[in-house]
């Protein structure tokens, strides 16, 4: 069963239960996947992939975690633990992080591999790095994890 086949039976079991925040946040995933394949030629071409439904549901994470931050920020607490709450949901369909640990022994490896010895070698190292790493860590983690390494050298 696919990941989205895995989204559309927690869907049905949401309703079961009248679990209305999981509902609601499964069916957001749900409207992402349509209004994207829609929208992308190139996603209709290919369907639906785990990789785009990955994709959507770590976007989607990024906006609850941003929104979580403004809310708190302005004193919303009940609008932020709802967010968290859709967080929480989302997190059961994302992949596996990779920790910072990991992601920093593949940097280690492909800055040893290309001979990366600057700062100035970070988008090359980037480029190398990224496609490894796609869907499991933040560009911004990575990014920093790179950067110290380089001008740590």
């Amino acid at each position: 069963m696919n990941l989205y086949d895995n989204i559309q039976s927690e869907i049905k079991k949401a309703m079961k239960e009248k679990n209305h925040v999981k509902l609601n946040t499964l069916r957001a995933i749900v409207a992402s996947v349509k209004n994207y394949l829609a929208s992308s030629a190139e996603a209709r071409n290919k369907g639906i992939t785990d990789e785009l439904v990955q994709n959507i549901v770590l976007k989607e994470a990024k906006k609850r975690e941003e929104s979580i931050a403004a809310y708190k920020n302005a004193g919303r607490n009940e609008l932020a633990a709802s967010e968290e709450a859709e967080l929480n949901i989302l997190k059961e369909f994302m992949p596996k992080m990779l920790s910072e640990n990991e992601i920093r022994e593949l940097a280690i490896e492909i800055i040893d591999s290309m001979g990366a010895a600057k700062p100035s070698d970070l988008g090359k190292v980037m480029k190398e790095l990224m496609p490894r790493v796609k869907g499991k860590a933040d560009g911004k983690i990575v990014n920093r994890i790179v950067r110290e390494l380089l001008e740590s050298r």
